[in-house]
This record gives C-alpha cells, sequence and structure tokens, in this order.
C-alpha cells in the first residue's frame, strides 16, 4: 500500500489532510501542484485527470484489496484515513463528542472557507472588479464572522483542554490551525479569540503540526 498526496504549501485544505497524515504517522508521497503558476496547474488536463474538481488535496491510494483509488475533499479523505489507520484517531468514540468535533470541522471547511477560497477570489477580481483592498476585506470578513461563532461555542461548550476536544487532538484542530493560519495573512483581528489561539499554540508544540506548515513544505515560496 502506497499513498500520494496532491498538494499546494499554501491551500489550508491540503494543510489538513498534511496535519492528519502526520498525526497517523503515515509515509505519504508529497506531489505539489502550483495553483498559481502557468495560470494554474490543477486546471491542465494532467491533473484533471486525476481530480476533476481541479481542486487540492487529492489522495491517490495504491491498496492492493481495492487497487487504485483517487479521494478527494479533505474532511472525506481524514475520515478514510481514520478508518483505515485508526490509531491514533482523529474522531472520538463517543456519539456526541465525534458529532461536537464533526461540526467544528464542517463549519471551517464548508461554511468559512469555501467563500475565501482561491477561485472565489479570483472571481472577486477579475468578474466583479474587486480592489486587492476590497477582497482582502471580503477575506477578513468571514474569517472573523466565522471564527468568532467557533470561539464562542468552544469556550460555552467546556469540552476544550489542550485542544477543541480534550488534550488529544482531532479532526477539529487540524481544520483550525489552517484556518487561523489563512486569517493571520490577511491581517485579521484575532485578539477576541483566546480560546482558539490558546488551543493554536498547544498545536504548534506537536510535531505532526509543526511539519505540516506551509513554509516547510518542498514547494514553498
Amino acid at each position: 500500500m502506497s499513498l500520494k498526496l496532491y498538494t499546494y504549501f499554501r491551500s489550508s485544505a491540503a494543510y489538513r489532510v498534511r496535519i492528519a497524515l502526520n498525526l497517523k504517522g503515515l509515509d505519504v508521497d508529497m506531489v505539489p501542484i502550483h495553483l498559481l503558476r502557468k495560470g494554474g496547474e490543477q486546471l491542465g488536463e494532467a491533473y484533471r485527470s486525476i481530480n476533476p474538481e481541479a481542486l487540492v488535496p487529492a489522495l491517490v491510494d495504491d491498496n492492493d484489496d481495492e487497487g487504485t483509488q483517487v479521494l478527494t475533499q479533505s474532511i472525506a479523505i481524514m475520515e478514510y484515513l481514520d478508518e483505515m489507520y485508526s490509531e491514533p484517531p482523529l474522531l472520538p468514540s463517543a456519539p456526541l463528542d465525534r458529532a461536537y468535533v464533526r461540526g467544528i470541522a464542517l463549519s471551517i471547511a464548508c461554511d468559512i472557507h469555501p467563500i475565501n477560497n482561491l477561485r472565489v477570489l479570483r472571481y472577486l477580481v477579475r468578474e466583479l472588479g474587486a480592489s486587492e483592498d476590497a477582497k482582502n476585506a471580503w477575506y477578513r470578513h468571514w474569517c472573523d464572522n466565522g471564527l468568532t461563532a467557533i470561539e464562542k461555542r468552544i469556550s460555552a461548550d467546556g469540552r476544550a483542554g489542550k485542544f477543541c476536544l480534550g488534550d488529544t487532538p482531532t479532526m477539529a484542530d487540524c481544520c483550525l490551525v489552517p484556518q487561523l493560519a489563512n486569517a493571520r495573512r490577511v491581517d485579521t483581528d484575532l485578539s477576541r479569540m483566546p480560546t482558539l489561539l490558546r488551543i493554536a499554540e498547544n498545536c504548534a508544540q506537536l510535531d505532526a503540526f509543526i511539519q505540516a506548515e506551509p513554509a516547510r513544505q518542498p514547494d514553498a515560496e
């Protein structure tokens, strides 16, 4: 069995999966797909033959039992990894805790991230004529809106410890750390999110998160 991850150093969706792979201690062949060079390598036929959505990440699992399989969408990939490689778990065993972790992860992956994705930002600029300042204001607004809600949810819930749930990192932390990195890139004010910042600081002490950082990737610029 071998794993290959099509990734881009700055993609927060790929960043999530890199963290998950590291937490699982899995060996993976990283294949960079540059989302800006030559108009976007993800839009070329070579990559579209792997992922017709032209998005990263894509995980290729060359499985002896199932043959070569291509998986897309970061949440689906992380759940697959959790089912195939159970230790350490990315999702807790208790149903309510699993729903709590999934809720945080999906708030980021489905509500905050998609409207700030590269193709949306390009449309704002190229088709709607938004300036760079307006584009960044859009980005900050949705980061602030979504992360403020997550801060309130986690701080009020009482299940957080060092991480979003207790003292073991989960899928929620895999999603939170990249989203905070994105928010910082556009100077989002995170001062009203002390719980999220504390969790991110604890994550930053773990090698699985450190090695997944954008600046540490071979394609980093």
